[in-house]
């Protein structure tokens, strides 16, 4: 650093023409056309155990909807795809399917080139969606009611199980809008032309769900008025907590939280008034860090450094996310810790991070610093779970590690009480977990709920025959 001239931070908007940075934010992956879809789903080798459906975390039939579109029937093969995960389309973008069903594909393993199944995947979906029509058709009420808290994917997945088994729902979020991570979490480039909201309309069409937004459970709803009001409860609230550097100087400004900046990228109108820094260092080595560091290139910045303690190998962010991070101009270092953030006048002007190394199995200092500059820090180094709300009842819910504990059923500590996706005990910071884990509690409540009221014979026929099709092992 220059010690002999006062330190300026460079934090600006509009370093990017209109259309520059609309190039760098369009579809990372645009859609198949006709042609194309057939000529991939024919690759497709329709193994009869396929693992590729069994790497699927919502166990969706890949054999059997890629065997619809290569009959022309994208429709079915969007009935078949949704039977199983209602959010689709959304996890067709944003799925790491390089790690789940692309990794196990039968034609990755011998030929190094799997069928393009996330691709197939929203070809399908996005085919049924531009269609209008919703393809399921909502049970009769049972005059039974479900409160759901959180309209992240794990609450969507389980009001629209419920709705379509004829239960009245009620949706609370406490932000503006629904959606959770799909609407404030990923990258703008994953998902565009406001998406995750089209989709959440798409999943509320159903009927029978009441959406209220600005409700937070503790604030302006209790979860002890909750289980007084409804016949059952479920709990999807995310991860709301920020983990803290713990450094020197965290909070000078130009120190930020990347999940909260990332929010802010995905509810701007204008890119363009959108200030980011010349040059940035992100913190983590997950995918919220890659999101980060690639739309901040993207915005203008010209030297984003990603900044990991562990070695590349280590990062929770797939390959192919660090390739994209990489061929868009973003630097990752590794087996550096942050030690303190260097500031002047109160701003970030760059941070000392020690190198690390694995001894005996453990990541330690070596004392060894080095120095980046920056005028801008993001931290991205995971999220916690915050049980606002939860110490509503005498005995409370019980947590596990930070979050709360469920079953094999998500059913939570305290009877009438459901939970699923980020917050439950071992859960994934993916959609797609997310989606399952709102299904499964989903199932559980209608049975309880059914079995209350002598509806057991009404379950079968409720939904059509690809979800028909669902045998208890793969729900």
């Amino acid at each position: 650093m220059n010690e002999t001239r006062p330190f300026r931070p460079d934090i600006g908007a509009g370093r990017l023409a209109s259309d520059k940075l609309a190039g760098n934010f369009s579809d990372i992956h645009p859609p198949l056309e006709q042609h194309e879809a057939l000529v991939e789903a024919d690759r497709c080798y329709f193994c009869y155990d396929a693992p590729c459906m069994t790497a699927c975390p919502t166990s969706i039939d890949i054999p059997l909807f890629i065997r619809e579109i290569q009959a022309g029937n994208p429709t079915g093969a969007a009935k078949t795809i949704l039977a199983s995960n209602i959010l689709g389309g959304m996890c067709a973008r944003v799925c790491p399917t390089e790690t789940l069903c692309e990794e196990v594909c039968v034609r990755e393993v011998s030929e190094g080139k799997p069928v393009k199944i996330g691709l197939l995947q929203r070809y399908a979906t996005d085919h049924l969606m531009e269609a209008g029509e919703h393809p399921f058709t909502r049970a009769e009420p049972t005059g039974k009611t479900v409160a759901v808290v959180g309209a992240g994917p794990a609450g969507l997945s389980c009001a629209h199980r419920l709705a379509l088994h004829g239960h009245d729902v009620t949706l609370y979020d406490a932000r503006p809008k629904p959606g959770g991570l799909n609407e404030y979490g990923i990258a703008a480039y994953k998902a565009t032309e406001q998406f995750a909201q089209r989709e959440v309309d798409f999943i509320l069409s159903i009927g029978g769900i009441t959406l209220k937004t600005g409700k937070a459970l503790g604030r302006d709803i209790h979860l002890a008025d909750l289980r007084r009001d409804y016949d059952a409860v479920f709990l999807g609230l995310g991860l709301a907590g920020v983990n803290a550097l713990g450094a020197e100087g965290e909070t000078s400004s130009g120190s930020a939280d990347a999940v909260a900046w990332i929010a802010d990228l995905r509810q701007t109108t204008d890119l363009a008034n959108l200030p980011v820094g010349r040059r940035v260092v992100v913190i983590g080595g997950g995918m919220t860090a890659v999101d980060a560091a690639v739309q901040a290139k993207a915005l203008g910045a010209e030297e984003v450094t990603i900044a990991y303690r562990r070695g590349q190998d280590a990062m929770n962010a797939s390959a192919y996310e660090q390739e994209i991070a990489q061929t868009r101009g973003v630097q990752i270092r590794c087996h550096l810790q942050p030690k303190r953030i260097l500031a002047e006048g109160g701003h970030v002007r760059g941070i000392e991070l020690e190198r690390t190394t694995i001894e005996d199995g453990r990541l330690t200092g070596t004392g060894e610093t080095v120095t980046i500059e920056a005028d801008q820090i993001f931290k991205a180094i995971g999220q916690s779970f915050l049980p606002d709300g939860l110490d509503d009842e005498s005995d409370g819910i019980a947590l596990e590690r930070g979050r709360i504990r469920v079953d094999a059923e998500r059913r939570t500590s305290i009877k009438g009480v459901w939970a699923g996706g980020d917050c439950i005990f071992e859960g994934e910071d993916l959609t797609v977990v997310a989606v399952e884990d709102g299904k499964v509690a989903a199932e559980s409540i209608h049975a309880e709920l059914a079995a209350e009221k002598g509806l057991g014979a009404r379950i079968a026929g409720v939904m059509s025959d690809a979800v028909e099709a669902l045998t208890p092992g793969r729900i």
